[in-house]
């Protein structure tokens, strides 16, 4: 350590808001170079390199095989399957100096289907399994949470290619196996989940969830059934139609002053009583939200969206149902260049795009044919009561886009759902032939006739895999790092003046790097022995051997950084104990 390019810092980070990121940037591991863009400082690359590590051999194992793209991509293979526009702002667009359009590749489907494209041409050829572990880039809007989420990162990618869906299906299953050993191996909780395709397009689709308190991912679980789902990914089933016979007809009141559900509500329940003595509650109530959609070309598009008044719109759900476009705030002047929309008001009289406004109007899924509400009579001060769905309103679509709560039915129908925040570290995809027909992928089949391939998309991000490690493993002291993924074995530290402490350490590390260890070795001269100490704390090397004053006595302490346990060894076994420590399996 007295010449490893590394600084350790006391005090966090201004920019870093997470415990895992800050830790990262205290310890040495990583640097900010920019928004989004972090340098790798060697700890922290030689913990990177350990997770490719095991990225590359369970992928290797599965018969996968690597090759590399570049990150400079030209614009008409994504131009041919349209997400040249479709990725709008996200994507890192530039020119050469013949004024050429080029890219930043932030995924490369387009590069693997030309590639295979290029060199099969039979069914005899496939099933191959290609992949790569290479940098990508996005221009998020607001990079943030340090290496989780960047305008620059590692991503593992790799694709299958069958000739037919059964053929699909199993490369899907080869690789979700192969991702539950690469997940096991890296050290942290996580979850399998149902999750939707998005942009990616594609049909069968999972997310491997690191579970986190600090995930951006919401999910689902049943606590009695077997079902999991990204919140996104959570279908509602519509509730059987009901006989709307005996509501009375719908009728305009007066309610002044009820802009919210709250007002409405509470104005229901003291002038216009229920008939069957139960009151008015926020689940009576049809809650009708604006928003404007901003597609990938630039255009605007307004949308109405219908949910129960006790519910909310889930900004992640609805962004997954309308990608590509991007749901942002319906504004004053939105509201300005639509005269008919009372704002506060806002009932199914005037959405629609059949209807005054001509906004599509889209209705939660969990909104049955045949149920009654109160809504927006589209008059200030005004609404109808015993509104039926299919009876007196009708709207153009539906939508999965209210909030999923605690307590909620199971879609399954097996008990109720729970919900945990995750962080995304794997994908995987029965991508189908959407680019293959995009970029003409065919093959002769055995009949000799052209087929479409089929393909599969399976990713992983080796970069983030860093942070979620670190934010799972993480203590009230530093970093902990599991024993595969650590920058070293062992971190040895050398305490006190006498130069016989420093002179057995350096052999010392000489015996175990000759066992195969690799060490780090704290041998500053000058730094008292509590610095040392709690920058081996921070830096959360499994494995701390202290070399100090109790080598006089003939003995090293053994410390084990994940549960604080320490032990006193004879110097005569410390190789043997310290190599017993590190490799059990290898000893036992």
């Amino acid at each position: 350590m007295s010449t490893l390019f590394l600084r350790t810092l006391r005090e966090d980070p201004a920019d870093a808001e997470l415990p895992g990121h800050k830790l990262l940037v205290r310890a040495g591991y990583i640097r900010r170079a920019a928004p989004g863009v972090y340098s790798w400082l060697p700890l922290g690359l030689r913990v990177l390199r350990n997770v490719e590590a095991i990225v590359r051999e369970e992928m290797d194992a599965m018969g996968a095989q690597e090759l590399s793209f570049p990150a400079l991509l030209p614009r008409e293979p994504y131009e041919a399957t349209n997400r040249w526009t479709e990725y709008g702002p996200n994507l890192f667009r530039l020119q050469d100096r013949k004024g050429v359009d080029m890219l930043l590749g932030p995924t490369h489907e387009e590069m693997f289907t030309l590639t295979v494209k290029d060199l099969f041409s039979s069914y005899k050829d496939l099933p191959v399994n290609l992949y790569q572990i290479q940098t990508k880039y996005r221009d998020e809007a607001r990079p943030r949470a340090g290496l989780l989420r960047g305008r620059e990162f590692i991503m593992k990618d790799s694709y299958s290619f069958d000739v037919d869906d059964a053929g699909l299906a199993s490369a899907y299953q080869a690789h979700r196996e192969a991702y539950i050993k690469i997940f096991d191996r890296l050290g942290f909780d996580y979850v399998i989940v149902h999750a939707d395709s998005g942009a990616m397009g594609g049909s069968a689709s999972e997310e491997f969830l690191a579970i986190s308190p600090h995930g951006e991912d919401t999910f689902v679980r049943s606590t009695t059934g077997e079902y999991a789902a990204n919140v996104e990914a959570v279908y509602v089933p519509t509730p059987a139609a009901v006989d709307a016979s005996t509501v009375p007809a719908a009728a305009v009141h007066d309610t002044p002053d009820t802009p919210t559900i709250e007002t409405l509500v509470a104005s229901a329940n003291a002038n216009h009583p229920r008939e069957d003595g139960r009151a008015w509650t926020a689940a009576d109530t049809l809650k009708n939200v604006l928003v404007m959609l901003t597609h990938p070309d630039g255009t605007r598009e307004p949308l109405a969206v219908g949910v129960p008044g006790d519910r909310e719109v889930d900004a992640k759900r609805l962004e997954a149902q309308v990608s590509p476009a991007a749901p942002g705030a319906f504004e004053d002047k939105d509201f300005a260049a639509y005269p008919m929309l009372a704002k506060g008001y806002i009932g199914p009289g005037v959405l629609g795009s059949d209807k005054a406004s001509g906004i599509r109007y889209l209705l939660d899924a969990s909104i049955g044919e045949g149920s009654a509400w109160v809504t927006g009579a589209d008059e200030h001060g005004k609404h109808v009561f015993n509104l039926v769905h299919g009876r007196d309103f009708t709207a153009d679509g539906v939508i999965h886009a209210a909030d999923i709560r605690e307590g909620d039915a199971s879609p399954d129908g097996n008990g109720t759902l729970t919900l945990a925040r995750g962080i995304e570290m794997g994908h995987i995809f029965q991508l189908g032939r959407k680019y293959a027909e995009a970029l003409g992928l065919q093959v002769l089949d055995q009949n000799g006739k052209l087929t479409t391939v089929t393909m599969g998309s399976y990713g992983i991000g080796v970069s983030r895999a860093v942070a979620a490690i670190a934010e799972g493993t993480l203590d009230e002291i530093g970093l902990c790092w599991p024993r595969e993924i650590s920058p070293a074995d062992v971190h040895l530290v050398a305490t006190g003046k006498d130069q016989a402490i420093f002179d057995y350490a350096d052999t010392l590390v000489g015996e175990l790097e000759s066992q195969g260890l690799t060490v780090l070795y704290d041998d500053r001269p000058k730094v008292s022995p509590g610095v040392k100490f709690k920058d081996a704390e921070l830096v959360g090397v499994p494995t701390i051997v202290v070399v100090g004053r109790g080598l006089e006595q003939g003995t090293v302490e053994i410390k084990d950084r994940r549960t604080g346990e320490r032990r006193e060894v004879a110097v005569a076994e410390a190789v043997r104990e310290v190599v017993a420590e590190v490799r059990p399996e290898a000893t036992a």
